[in-house]
């Protein structure tokens, strides 16, 4: 790939430069990839995005250095914010007072997460601050691939609209508690008290509400002389969101966490049903695509070798018990059976451009550190948003939510989970 690179810019300068050419050329393949495995295997398109980046990445296509710096950081985090402002706005707190056990179960699934990584990759000799991190960036669940796959999968159902819910909720407390930690990685654990591990936690916190009020209070005054179903009104969003993501890691805050935030504030003020995932149309489409090829590029790239693929094995087995156990132990109440409860956890398996902006706050935080952290992390985000995908697809379907057909093109028609042809 370096030598072709070479030979490519002793004759072609393109006004743009030659990382706009590269970057077309892959989304294009990637886009083509996408359409052909969802038409043939029936699978999400956000699988041949992913792989198509990954082969990409293992070739050593140049488009993106790591760590993230500049550009290629800002991008992937524009695409998690919309993807998350999305998805906070389908969240209506009064919901929590109606049925407080999909809250438990949120924290539930979330702390168990946390406790069988961190003793798991602890046992497996990880040393205790490397396995807080990753144990920490395995909470996090992919609304941003959840949401590709139920829009892929024409999904609509109570095993949905949970796993988007609890997917949301654990990126939420990811994004602050990894936001807060990386800022103390630099400091030694022995000085850290009580009031210094809460103290960052709530700057972080403080930090993204501010910033997330300002872009919900901005939209409601744009919606009250604008319509929601109207094209302008998209791009005031993308652009007010952008701005966000930029304002926000400037004053010490989490961009996706303040476009989070800001999302769900909107709907407590605006509680109708929104109608602007049809109108961002294109770009919005775009932007995740490059945000699913980015991640996987960058994934690529780490240092696969057998030790390190025993700790990604411990990281993704126990995070997925621990996802699956969570729901489960607090269904009773929470209006799912005990089979959507299962389903509910397997689909929230994928990990993927959130958990890599994860990492990428490590890295930066720490040269000792971060890249350990990332030598196990990267990996396990490669495989989960490929195999997390599909898990999540199998889950939908066998929940029986999906509206459309396990249609494989050329197998003799539509196909149900378990009725696979060979």
């Amino acid at each position: 790939m370096h030598e072709i690179m070479a030979i490519w810019s002793e004759w072609l300068k393109p006004s743009a430069g030659l990382p706009t050419v590269q970057w077309s050329i892959l989304l294009a393949v990637a886009a083509a990839a996408g359409h052909l495995i969802q038409r043939y295997t029936g699978l999400p398109k956000v699988v041949g995005y992913s792989v198509i980046g990954a082969l990409a990445g293992l070739a050593g296509f140049s488009g993106a250095a790591w760590p993230l710096q500049g550009i290629s950081l800002f991008l992937l985090e524009l695409g998690v914010a919309v993807v998350l402002f999305e998805a906070g706005g389908r969240i209506a707190l009064r919901w929590f007072r109606h049925n407080p056990m999909v809250l438990l179960q949120s924290l539930l699934e979330a702390a168990l997460t946390f406790v069988f990584v961190y003793y798991l990759l602890g046992w497996a000799g990880v040393r205790p601050a490397v396995a807080e991190a990753l144990a920490l960036i395995a909470m996090a669940s992919s609304p941003a691939v959840l949401s590709r796959v139920v829009m892929d999968t024409r999904a609509a159902g109570p095993v949905t609209e949970r796993a988007m819910v609890l997917a949301t909720l654990s990126t939420l407390y990811a994004l602050t508690l990894v936001a807060a930690r990386a800022g103390m990685m630099h400091r030694p654990e022995a000085d850290a008290g009580l009031s210094d591990t809460f103290y960052p936690v709530l700057v972080v916190l403080g930090l993204s509400i501010v910033v997330g009020a300002a872009l919900a209070l901005a939209l409601r005054v744009a919606l009250r002389v604008m319509s929601p179903t109207s094209e302008n009104t998209s791009i005031l969003l993308i652009t007010l969101i952008a701005a966000g993501t930029a304002l926000a890691a400037h004053f010490g805050g989490s961009a996706p966490l303040a476009a989070l935030l800001g999302g769900m504030l909107l709907k407590q003020l605006n509680p109708r049903p929104w109608a602007w995932p049809r109108q961002l149309g294109t770009a919005s489409s775009l932007l995740v695509m490059l945000m699913f090829v980015l991640v996987s590029v960058v994934a690529a790239k780490a240092d696969w070798n057998p030790a390190v693929a025993g700790l990604v094995a411990l990281l993704v087995v126990a995070r997925g018990v621990a996802k699956v156990l969570g729901v489960g132990l607090a269904n009773w109440g929470s209006g799912l059976s005990w089979r959507q409860a299962l389903w509910t956890g397997s689909a929230m398996s994928p990990m993927s451009s959130v958990a890599l902006l994860l990492v990428s706050q490590f890295m930066a935080s720490s040269a000792n550190l971060g890249p350990r952290i990332a030598s196990i992390a990267l990996p396990a985000i490669l495989l989960m948003e490929v195999l997390g995908s599909v898990v999540c697809t199998l889950a939908i379907y066998r929940a029986g939510e999906s509206s459309k057909p396990w249609a494989v093109e050329g197998a003799g028609g539509p196909v149900q989970p378990g009725e696979l042809r060979g």
